[in-house]
Protein backbone atom coordinates (compact mmCIF):
# COMPACT_ATOMS: atom_id res chain seq x y z
CA UNK A 1 0.00 0.00 0.00
CA UNK A 2 1.15 3.25 -1.11
CA UNK A 3 0.67 6.48 0.92
CA UNK A 4 1.71 10.28 1.27
CA UNK A 5 2.72 12.35 4.15
CA UNK A 6 -0.08 14.87 5.26
CA UNK A 7 0.67 17.91 3.22
CA UNK A 8 -1.79 21.77 3.79
CA UNK A 9 -4.66 21.27 2.09
CA UNK A 10 -4.25 17.37 1.98
CA UNK A 11 -7.63 15.78 3.23
CA UNK A 12 -6.89 14.64 6.77
CA UNK A 13 -9.05 12.80 9.79
CA UNK A 14 -9.80 14.96 12.97
CA UNK A 15 -12.14 14.62 16.12
CA UNK A 16 -11.33 11.04 16.25
CA UNK A 17 -13.24 9.48 19.71
CA UNK A 18 -12.43 5.52 20.76
CA UNK A 19 -14.26 4.13 23.56
CA UNK A 20 -15.80 0.52 25.06
CA UNK A 21 -19.48 0.06 24.03
CA UNK A 22 -20.49 -3.34 24.70
CA UNK A 23 -17.71 -5.46 24.54
CA UNK A 24 -16.74 -3.65 21.27
CA UNK A 25 -14.41 -0.60 20.42
CA UNK A 26 -16.21 2.35 18.66
CA UNK A 27 -14.79 4.79 16.65
CA UNK A 28 -16.02 7.75 15.35
CA UNK A 29 -14.16 10.98 13.55
CA UNK A 30 -14.93 13.77 11.31
CA UNK A 31 -14.50 12.91 7.81
CA UNK A 32 -12.72 15.56 4.95
CA UNK A 33 -14.18 17.05 2.22
CA UNK A 34 -14.83 14.95 -0.91
CA UNK A 35 -13.09 11.44 0.98
CA UNK A 36 -15.07 9.11 0.66
CA UNK A 37 -13.22 5.78 2.28
CA UNK A 38 -11.00 5.30 4.91
CA UNK A 39 -8.44 2.58 5.92
CA UNK A 40 -8.06 1.33 9.46
CA UNK A 41 -5.58 -0.25 11.15
CA UNK A 42 -5.20 -1.81 14.40
CA UNK A 43 -2.20 -2.53 16.64
CA UNK A 44 -0.69 -3.49 19.63
CA UNK A 45 -0.12 -0.16 21.33
CA UNK A 46 2.92 -1.81 23.53
CA UNK A 47 4.47 -3.26 20.27
CA UNK A 48 3.30 -0.80 17.28
CA UNK A 49 6.33 1.02 15.34
CA UNK A 50 6.22 3.78 12.92
CA UNK A 51 6.66 1.70 9.84
CA UNK A 52 4.33 2.19 6.81
CA UNK A 53 0.81 0.67 7.20
CA UNK A 54 -0.18 -2.28 4.76
CA UNK A 55 -2.96 -4.50 4.05
CA UNK A 56 -0.89 -7.21 5.08
CA UNK A 57 -0.46 -5.42 8.62
CA UNK A 58 -4.29 -5.31 9.19
CA UNK A 59 -6.00 -2.59 7.32
CA UNK A 60 -9.14 -2.38 6.43
CA UNK A 61 -11.40 -0.83 4.18
CA UNK A 62 -14.52 1.58 5.36
CA UNK A 63 -16.20 3.36 3.51
CA UNK A 64 -18.48 6.84 4.01
CA UNK A 65 -21.32 5.09 3.41
CA UNK A 66 -20.94 2.50 6.13
CA UNK A 67 -19.80 4.96 8.66
CA UNK A 68 -23.56 6.91 7.75
CA UNK A 69 -25.60 3.66 8.23
CA UNK A 70 -23.56 2.54 11.32
CA UNK A 71 -22.58 5.94 12.28
CA UNK A 72 -19.96 4.82 13.77
CA UNK A 73 -16.87 2.15 12.90
CA UNK A 74 -17.42 -1.18 15.30
CA UNK A 75 -14.09 -3.77 16.24
CA UNK A 76 -14.90 -6.56 18.41
CA UNK A 77 -12.95 -7.11 21.24
CA UNK A 78 -10.61 -10.44 20.98
CA UNK A 79 -8.27 -10.35 23.97
CA UNK A 80 -6.87 -8.16 26.51
CA UNK A 81 -4.47 -5.49 26.37
CA UNK A 82 -3.69 -1.86 24.79
CA UNK A 83 -4.56 -1.52 20.98
CA UNK A 84 -4.04 1.79 18.79
CA UNK A 85 -6.08 2.65 16.23
CA UNK A 86 -5.19 4.85 13.23
CA UNK A 87 -7.50 5.94 10.86
CA UNK A 88 -6.11 6.90 6.72
CA UNK A 89 -7.63 9.09 4.83
CA UNK A 90 -7.64 7.22 1.13
CA UNK A 91 -7.35 9.39 -2.12
CA UNK A 92 -6.57 8.47 -5.63
CA UNK A 93 -3.75 10.22 -7.89
CA UNK A 94 -3.72 8.96 -11.36
CA UNK A 95 -5.42 6.00 -10.78
CA UNK A 96 -3.86 4.83 -7.93
CA UNK A 97 -5.22 4.67 -3.94
CA UNK A 98 -3.13 6.16 -1.49
CA UNK A 99 -3.30 6.69 2.25
CA UNK A 100 -2.57 10.12 3.93
CA UNK A 101 -0.19 9.28 6.75
CA UNK A 102 -0.59 11.88 9.17
CA UNK A 103 2.28 13.20 11.84
CA UNK A 104 -0.21 14.90 13.74
CA UNK A 105 -1.45 12.53 15.50
CA UNK A 106 -4.91 13.37 15.08
CA UNK A 107 -5.94 10.18 13.02
CA UNK A 108 -4.47 7.79 16.02
CA UNK A 109 -6.44 6.64 19.01
CA UNK A 110 -5.30 4.30 21.84
CA UNK A 111 -7.25 2.22 24.03
CA UNK A 112 -7.83 -0.39 26.84
CA UNK A 113 -9.38 -3.54 26.58
CA UNK A 114 -8.73 -4.60 30.18
CA UNK A 115 -5.57 -5.63 31.95
CA UNK A 116 -3.85 -8.62 31.84
CA UNK A 117 -3.22 -10.35 35.33
CA UNK A 118 0.03 -11.78 35.43
CA UNK A 119 1.02 -13.79 38.48
CA UNK A 120 3.88 -15.04 40.02
CA UNK A 121 5.78 -16.78 43.47
CA UNK A 122 9.21 -16.58 44.65
CA UNK A 123 10.42 -19.10 46.76
CA UNK A 124 13.48 -19.21 49.02
CA UNK A 125 15.04 -21.89 50.16
CA UNK A 126 18.16 -22.43 51.93
CA UNK A 127 20.14 -25.59 52.24
CA UNK A 128 21.01 -27.19 55.56
CA UNK A 129 24.61 -25.70 56.68
CA UNK A 130 24.65 -23.59 53.37
CA UNK A 131 25.50 -19.74 52.87
CA UNK A 132 23.69 -19.77 50.04
CA UNK A 133 20.20 -20.08 49.30
CA UNK A 134 18.34 -20.73 45.86
CA UNK A 135 15.53 -18.37 45.10
CA UNK A 136 12.96 -19.49 42.58
CA UNK A 137 10.47 -17.82 40.14
CA UNK A 138 7.40 -18.39 38.16
CA UNK A 139 5.59 -16.56 36.37
CA UNK A 140 2.23 -17.28 34.85
CA UNK A 141 0.73 -14.83 32.26
CA UNK A 142 -2.74 -14.75 30.61
CA UNK A 143 -1.22 -13.43 27.17
CA UNK A 144 2.51 -12.50 26.17
CA UNK A 145 4.72 -10.41 28.41
CA UNK A 146 8.00 -8.96 26.66
CA UNK A 147 11.01 -9.23 28.87
CA UNK A 148 11.51 -5.86 29.27
CA UNK A 149 7.92 -5.50 31.16
CA UNK A 150 9.34 -7.12 34.23
CA UNK A 151 12.53 -6.87 36.50
CA UNK A 152 13.11 -8.56 39.84
CA UNK A 153 14.83 -6.60 42.47
CA UNK A 154 17.16 -8.06 45.67
CA UNK A 155 17.37 -6.63 48.80
CA UNK A 156 19.86 -7.24 51.94
CA UNK A 157 18.30 -8.24 54.94
CA UNK A 158 14.44 -7.95 54.05
CA UNK A 159 12.12 -8.38 50.84
CA UNK A 160 12.16 -4.93 48.66
CA UNK A 161 9.23 -2.51 48.58
CA UNK A 162 9.36 -1.48 44.89
CA UNK A 163 11.96 -1.32 42.03
CA UNK A 164 14.18 1.28 43.71
CA UNK A 165 14.49 -0.45 47.10
CA UNK A 166 17.60 -2.69 45.91
CA UNK A 167 19.10 -3.85 43.42
CA UNK A 168 17.40 -4.15 39.64
CA UNK A 169 18.14 -7.34 37.67
CA UNK A 170 16.20 -7.60 33.96
CA UNK A 171 14.93 -10.57 32.70
CA UNK A 172 16.83 -12.60 29.94
CA UNK A 173 13.75 -13.59 27.87
CA UNK A 174 9.98 -13.13 27.27
CA UNK A 175 7.44 -15.03 29.27
CA UNK A 176 5.22 -17.17 27.44
CA UNK A 177 1.45 -17.43 27.94
CA UNK A 178 0.64 -19.82 30.77
CA UNK A 179 3.06 -20.79 33.69
CA UNK A 180 6.79 -19.93 33.27
CA UNK A 181 9.72 -21.49 35.51
CA UNK A 182 12.78 -19.45 35.35
CA UNK A 183 15.96 -20.52 36.31
CA UNK A 184 17.25 -20.96 39.86
CA UNK A 185 19.03 -17.71 41.11
CA UNK A 186 22.21 -18.17 43.72
CA UNK A 187 21.61 -15.25 46.46
CA UNK A 188 22.59 -14.69 50.40
CA UNK A 189 21.00 -16.07 52.97
CA UNK A 190 19.90 -12.29 53.95
CA UNK A 191 19.36 -11.43 50.98
CA UNK A 192 15.29 -11.22 49.17
CA UNK A 193 13.74 -11.11 45.91
CA UNK A 194 10.15 -9.48 44.37
CA UNK A 195 9.48 -8.83 40.81
CA UNK A 196 8.14 -5.55 40.16
CA UNK A 197 7.24 -3.44 36.64
CA UNK A 198 10.42 -1.53 35.14
CA UNK A 199 7.85 1.00 34.30
CA UNK A 200 4.52 1.04 36.29
CA UNK A 201 3.01 3.44 34.27
CA UNK A 202 3.58 2.64 30.99
CA UNK A 203 3.20 -1.92 31.74
CA UNK A 204 0.32 -1.31 34.85
CA UNK A 205 -1.88 -0.17 31.78
CA UNK A 206 -2.26 -3.49 30.28
CA UNK A 207 -1.12 -5.58 33.00
CA UNK A 208 -1.76 -6.33 36.55
CA UNK A 209 0.80 -8.07 38.47
CA UNK A 210 -0.02 -10.32 41.38
CA UNK A 211 2.24 -11.46 44.30
CA UNK A 212 0.89 -15.26 45.43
Amino acid sequence: MQYREAQPGMPAISELSCRLVDNQVVLRWRWPEGVQAVYIEKRDAETADSSPPSLEGGLKLFTREEYKAAGSYRDRIEGIGRLRYTVYASITEDGQVLLVRQSDGRNSAEISTGKARIRYTVDHKKGLFSRRKTVRITVTAEIPVPQEALCYVKKEGGYPLDKEDGTVYPFTRPFAAGRNVLPPIEVGTSEYVRVFFTDGRKYGSTFELIPE
